[in-house]
């Protein structure tokens, strides 16, 4: 009797996981939704948002020009992280780059931000924020 209770969700669950390879998928979780748009918050000079979906469509901009790979001292713990997850207003240890150094350098003459910035206005673009002012809004 024990058999024929058991027998059915066997084969349902058969049927599920050769469903989801014959699909093309397995049966885990999907990979997080990349954002529409991030807020990158805790500077002095304002918030700033970060249209995300049109710096990788649009910008052509890769994951790893602003994501990069972690360290062996602070590892991560998601593959795209925020980048206030390790580095912070002033760099704490095993840190040595605070949040804003992560961005820009303080005069924010160049950075992962400002050299892509700068190196859109040289291809033409008229668009590409360069100020300060531009990126940084008061809420």
């Amino acid at each position: 009797m024990t058999t024929t209770r058991v027998r059915p969700v066997f084969v349902f669950l058969i049927a599920l996981t050769t469903g989801a390879v014959f699909a093309g998928g397995s049966p885990q979780a999907q990979a997080p939704k990349e954002p529409g748009t991030a807020v990158l918050t805790g500077s002095a000079l304002g918030a700033v948002t970060l249209d995300h979906k049109a710096h990788t469509t649009t910008h052509g901009a890769k994951c790893d020009a602003c994501h990069h790979a972690s360290k062996a001292e602070k590892p991560l713990k998601a593959p795209h992280e925020k980048c206030g997850n390790c580095h912070t207003k002033s760099a704490t240890p095993p840190m040595t780059t605070k949040l804003q150094a992560a961005f820009h350098d303080p005069m924010a003459k160049k950075g992962t931000c400002v050299d892509c910035h700068q190196d859109a206005i040289a291809k033409g673009s008229k668009k590409a924020p360069v100020k300060c002012a531009d990126c940084h809004k008061k809420a």
